[in-house]
């Protein structure tokens, strides 16, 4: 069940001129958040801005209770966040989101991410590798002035991919390009996907085309997260032009199976 929980800062750190890494000490919504699930951040205690901004969980340190996340400033909201300091309260409501990653049927996880969307899955790969899971980490970035948390995903990985569009860092090329050629080799029996829209696209493709069980994490503008303001909706494969369906990213995600969701 969510909770709202004023959380300290304990911890920030500047990882790029424009993404910050805050951990806050957070034990009622760590102990229930697993991967996948998002937090909503009141970002000012002015009537402006007006709505929470949601953001992935990054890790959770559940013995000590602190979570992290990871954002980028792109507008006024996560500007704000962006000057808050350590000893700062931190305006927090989570766990949210119903649909998390389901990884506990397979052996072979295969773990994708593009750009800002690779936030998310840390805490994923972290957990199949405590629980024993092969994971195949591949993370695509546009070039090398991009690239964030090498590091962090080699510590968790069993075999790590890293791309660069340019080739400017790593391998030269597409992240999902590795990825078909692991399917290929029989490597992969799941696949767990966040980034953006053209590459979960590709990813949602491909593993349609092979087989594969596939799960992706979808980012949508969210006002409330609860599921009330009915405004993060994704069309789901049942639609018709007649009798159009839709699911909530906040609600029935931000986890789905890829058969079931059209983007």
């Amino acid at each position: 069940m969510p909770e709202l929980f004023l959380a300290d800062l304990v911890k920030k750190e500047q990882l790029k001129p424009d993404i910050f890494k805050f951990a806050v000490k957070a034990p009622n919504i760590v102990k229930n958040a697993k991967p996948g699930n998002f937090i909503e951040i009141r970002v000012s205690e002015q009537v402006e801005p007006f709505l929470r901004r949601p953001i992935s969980i990054h890790n959770l340190e559940r013995e000590k209770g602190i979570l992290e996340f990871i954002f980028q400033v792109k507008g006024k909201g996560t500007e704000i966040l962006s000057k808050k300091n350590v000893g700062d309260k931190i305006d927090i409501v989570g766990p949210l989101g119903y649909g998390t990653f389901q990884y506990e049927d397979y052996k072979n996880l295969a773990i994708i991410g593009g750009g800002i969307g690779v936030f998310p899955l840390y805490e994923l790969a972290k957990c199949a590798k405590k629980a024993n899971k092969n994971v195949n980490v591949y993370l695509g970035f546009r070039n090398k002035d991009f690239v964030v948390l090498e590091d962090d995903f080699k510590r968790v990985s069993d075999n790590f991919v890293l791309t660069t569009d340019d080739g400017s860092y790593a391998e030269k090329g597409f992240a999902i390009n590795f990825l078909e050629k692991d399917i290929d080799d029989g490597k992969v029996d799941s696949i767990y996907a966040c980034g953006p829209l053209p590459m979960l696209k590709a990813v949602q493709k491909l593993a349609i085309e092979k087989n594969i069980p596939c799960q992706i994490s979808l980012e949508e503008k969210m006002a409330c997260g609860l599921g009330a303001c009915l405004g993060c909706a994704v069309k789901t494969v049942k639609s018709t032009k007649e009798v159009p369906e839709y699911w909530h990213v906040c609600k029935a995600g931000p986890v789905f199976n890829a058969k079931d969701v059209e983007i």
